[in-house]
């Protein structure tokens, strides 16, 4: 792996869905928190297989595709969820080599197409 590569998967360390996972109980609850974290899973799959070099837009589809993924589990996303999804998208832009201020009137790219 390199630098890149490292820097991304790292992100999986410090994603907030088991501390969702204590306190979601309910079955569809617990259903909903996997299929974001594997969203999530997916998206750094995706910016790893690119490579530091891809496109801005190449990167940005990649962030659409998570992004919208998680708006079917918008029912169970509330402030607390909201603001965690919201700075870990920031922090993969930053880290996959784009600036969140760009994207959203300034919020990052979760703003861009976020239902939650």
């Amino acid at each position: 792996m390199n630098a890149y590569s490292d820097n991304l998967e790292a992100f999986k360390q410090r994603y907030p869905f088991e501390r969702w996972r204590a306190y979601w109980q309910q079955p569809d609850e617990q259903q909903q928190c996997n299929e974001i974290e594997q969203a999530f899973d997916q998206l750094l799959a995706e910016l790893v297989a690119l490579g530091p070099d891809a496109t801005e837009a190449e990167k940005v589809a990649c962030f659409q595709t998570a992004i919208e993924a998680t708006n079917a589990s918008d029912g169970i996303i509330e402030t607390g969820e909201r603001e965690d999804l919201c700075e870990l998208t920031n922090q993969i832009s930053v880290a996959a080599g784009l600036d969140p201020a760009a994207y959203g009137d300034g919020e990052g790219l979760a703003s861009e197409w976020r239902d939650w």
